[in-house]
């Protein structure tokens, strides 16, 4: 398979579960139910990673992007959203307050 063909199959899918068949990934649904998003954006991130480390490997595309996939989905096997921290609102510190001057309200 090409990576022109596998580029292609990709722009197909639109699920976590369908990205997890089309690598022959076994899943549990209820952690892909659960984690979806999380799951998509880790293999995203993790894409991102190996795209800036990894040297150009032709025709290994498909073998990459399994590794990193099933890698990202044993992440929440492992552990959870709330602790992986994939997404931003999920890293953000508490709660912040901000200084209004009273004048300001009334301008």
């Amino acid at each position: 398979m090409s990576d022109s063909t596998l580029n292609e199959d990709l722009q197909e899918l639109s699920s976590a579960e369908d990205f997890l068949e089309y690598f022959g990934i076994e899943y549990d649904p209820r952690v892909v139910q659960v984690n979806r998003l999380h799951v998509l954006q880790r293999f995203h991130d993790y894409l991102a990673q190996a795209k800036d480390a990894a040297p150009d490997a032709e025709g290994h595309g498909r073998e990459v992007y399994e590794r990193l996939l099933k890698r990202a989905y044993q992440d929440f096997v492992e552990s959870d959203a709330l602790t992986e921290k994939v997404f931003r609102v999920f890293r953000m510190h508490e709660p912040r307050t901000a200084f209004i001057p009273v004048a300001s309200l009334f301008k």
